[in-house]
């Protein structure tokens, strides 16, 4: 009788559970997408199929498939398949859970895999509790996160695992995804007398972004809120279900690849994808001030004296910013991008700087030459410091032919983009009157 009735309820709750979590596959054969980590012959998949797991860590963006991947493998490797998530587990539960599995192990042989969900929020302490049972083999241990494992989990931990990165799903990923949704009659709508007219089932697909979870969830909301049957799933419905797009965007690697690719973007010359990107970190809610930040240093680390304009408007991006405020600011920075990706563009400024720190840092220090030292203070004369200096308004051409340096160094190579050809002309003749500095 208690089995009848733990039965009853567990069907009661798999009726109740989201699409989402209905429609996850159970078996590695049925496994959508990500071919390059369990496709035929990867890595994961031979692990698996050969019972071998250890320690894993399964590392991507939401709804790519990382806790139907955990159970899955605990359903083919015959294990325990045991739960936690790290934003409401403690040391304490987590050692529960460790000894259960001991016992188990231990009474009837019975392997365990821990699946930790945001493994990323365990703090150290935590991590390190897991390392002595996952170096045992105690449990297989299957981590979740979507945060860069290399900085989010502890080194300890990351040695004793196996990284996989899954990726977001592809466009035709996530159409068979729905469509199984929409013919399973056990788990999904397949009872249901749905058309899903194509358009609708394109835009589910398009603003999922590559998140199955996403996907069913706007298929579920549709069906569920009409009650005409039988539904023809439009495009007008599809909108509705899924409203405003949420763009994935967070403080850790999203904010980091973003702000790369930005910057390489632009440097690259491409204005197109540097507004792109500037408008995925704007909608994302990146803060304003971090991207006019990045902005003036781009102006003069890429940039720089190929078109001085450069720095001038980026810093005025930069003001705008501060006054303005969101929305109208993205109009600025729209323009400071815009700017910088079509101007010529030089590095000549930021190796210059570079060497002549490296030639600080690791050559003898150049003294100050007489000629050039302060002679604005009593006892200077006496010391013989600023004789011999020439004064540069005096010279006709307003250069002094006299050494500045001491030593022949050369640091400012301009190129022969922009405004640094004639600069380099001019730096030339300088170089002339001045005698030559070649290193």
């Amino acid at each position: 009788m208690a089995d009848l009735f733990a039965a009853s309820r567990a069907a009661n709750l798999a009726r109740a559970a989201p699409l989402a979590a209905r429609m996850r596959p159970r078996r590695l054969a049925d496994y959508v997408g990500q071919g390059k980590v369990v496709g035929e012959g990867m890595l994961l998949r031979r692990l698996i199929e050969a019972d071998r797991l250890g320690s894993v860590i399964l590392y991507g963006p939401p709804g790519v498939g990382k806790t139907t991947l955990a159970e899955i493998v605990a359903t083919e490797t015959r294990r325990r398949f045991v739960e936690l998530s790290a934003t409401s587990s403690g040391v304490k539960e987590l050692r529960d859970v460790l000894d259960a599995a001991r016992r188990r192990l231990e009474d009837d042989g019975q392997r365990t895999c821990l699946f930790i969900d945001e493994i990323h929020r365990f703090n150290k302490s935590q991590q390190d509790v897991l390392l002595p049972d996952v170096e045992s083999g105690v449990i297989a241990l299957v981590g979740a996160t979507t945060h860069n494992p290399f900085f989010a989990l502890t080194s300890a931990l990351v040695s004793r695992s196996r990284i996989f990165e899954l990726e977001p799903l592809s466009a035709d990923d996530v159409a068979e995804i729905l469509r199984r949704a929409l013919a399973d009659r056990e788990h999904g709508f397949g009872a249901e007398p749905i058309e899903m007219a194509p358009e609708a089932l394109a835009f589910l697909v398009e603003t999922s972004d590559g998140d199955a979870r996403r996907a069913l969830g706007g298929l579920e909301v549709g069906v569920l809120s009409t009650a005409e049957r039988p539904l023809r799933f439009t495009l007008a419905l599809a909108r509705e279900s899924v409203q405003r797009k949420a763009v994935a965007y967070d403080a850790g690697d999203t904010h980091y690849d973003c702000a790369s690719a930005l910057i390489k973007s632009i440097r690259g010359s491409d204005a197109d994808a540097g507004l792109y990107w500037l408008a995925r970190m704007l909608e994302g809610g990146e803060d304003v001030r971090f991207l006019a930040r990045r902005l003036v240093i781009l102006a003069s680390e890429d940039v720089g004296n190929a078109d001085p304009r450069a720095l001038l408007l980026a810093v005025a991006a930069m003001q705008a910013v501060e006054f303005v405020g969101l929305p109208e600011c993205q109009l600025a920075l729209s323009q400071a991008v815009t700017y910088l990706a079509l101007a010529a563009k030089s590095n000549a400024c930021t190796t210059a700087i570079a060497a002549a720190r490296s030639d600080v840092r690791e050559q003898r220090v150049i003294p100050v030459p007489r000629h050039l030292q302060d002679k604005h203070y009593a006892g200077a004369k006496r010391l013989g410091h600023g004789q011999g200096y020439e004064y540069s308004h005096d010279a006709p051409d307003g250069i002094a032919a006299q050494d500045y340096l001491g030593v022949e160094k050369r640091y400012y190579e301009p190129t022969d983009r922009g405004h640094e050809r004639e600069l380099a002309e001019r730096l030339a003749e300088i170089r002339r009157r001045l005698g030559s500095r070649e290193a």
